[in-house]
């Protein structure tokens, strides 16, 4: 087994500064550590991308751990590491299923919000679908984000729109998402509604809400690691029970994988969203040490 990290943009001999840490854990671990050019491969150039990459003499597993990227230039690098006889644990198909929302949602559908959504192409400034969508919400609050982020430290501009049922304020938060998020929007628009979570403070930067949640992650479908996930809010409160969000994550079809739960105002336990375990990044409280010791006896055994 390999571990793939992308480089620093300047000197493809280093890896990214902002995983350096999770390199030196994996290194120190024994594991073989890659680098991968993530500039060139999302301008189109896979091959050269993985070009300092060792072919396998026989089939590897071999797993990234780096920014996000689309599923298309996923695909491209699958495939190139597959020709190097190096596969990537989570398969083109995998990756979608964890990184867009809506290949999720009939999986977590009783445990997550309700969503709706509409794919880029059908975006446009003709707004009557997009209002047709929502009379299902009536006048409740909702939460905009595309098929993998949401724009949520910007929360009152291009996130949270207090009534689904205020044109005008649809149109302009839907807007400035839109706008703001250019090229870089995934999919296409998802329209959630807003449940309110058991706050543990807010954000210092953008004053958006900061909400008791945890990150877990799913190695072949068992509980991998957990953690807090806000870096800036004080967790003072009893750990959730995850027993059920483990036997939610066997109807996930992905290999590697995360599940983000928070806890709401009436003292549930529901999902955020899942996440491909390759793109997502560990919170600061968890053990990176642990998390790589557990990855690789998981993999090894």
């Amino acid at each position: 087994m390999r571990i793939l990290f992308g480089s620093d943009v300047f000197d493809y001999r280093i890896v990214d500064s902002g995983y350096e840490a999770e390199y030196e854990e994996a290194a120190q671990l024994g594991m073989k550590v890659e680098l991968l050019s993530l500039e060139l491969l999302l301008e189109g150039h896979a091959m050269k991308s993985v070009k300092r990459i060792q072919p396998a003499e026989e089939p590897e597993i071999i797993i990234y751990r780096g920014w996000m990227m689309k599923p298309e230039s996923y695909e491209a690098l699958y495939n190139e590491l597959k020709k190097k006889n190096l596969l990537l644990i989570n398969s083109p198909f995998e990756y979608s299923n964890g990184h867009y929302f809506p290949r999720s949602y009939e999986m977590i559908k009783d445990a997550t919000p309700i969503s709706y959504w509409m794919d880029v192409e059908a975006l446009s400034t003709d707004y009557a679908p997009v209002h047709e969508m929502l009379k299902k919400f009536g006048q409740k609050p909702i939460i905009i984000k595309d098929y993998v982020k949401s724009r949520k430290h910007e929360w009152e501009e291009a996130c949270y729109i207090p009534d689904a049922s205020d044109k005008l304020q649809v149109e302009y938060v839907l807007n400035n998402f839109v706008e703001r998020q250019g090229s870089d929007i995934n999919g296409g628009v998802v329209f959630r509604e807003y449940i309110e979570l058991e706050q543990l403070s807010k954000h210092p930067l953008s004053g958006m809400p900061l909400s008791n949640e945890y990150r877990l992650f799913f190695l072949n479908h068992e509980l991998l690691a957990s953690a807090e996930y806000w870096d800036e809010a004080s967790y003072h409160n009893v750990k959730p029970n995850l027993e059920p969000f483990i036997a939610i994550s066997k109807r996930i079809s992905s290999t590697f994988f995360t599940m983000d739960i928070a806890k709401t105002v009436e003292g549930n336990w529901v999902i955020i969203e899942i996440g491909d375990g390759q793109v997502s990044g560990l919170p600061e409280e968890m053990d990176r040490n642990q998390f790589y010791k557990n990855l690789k006896e998981r993999m090894e055994s």
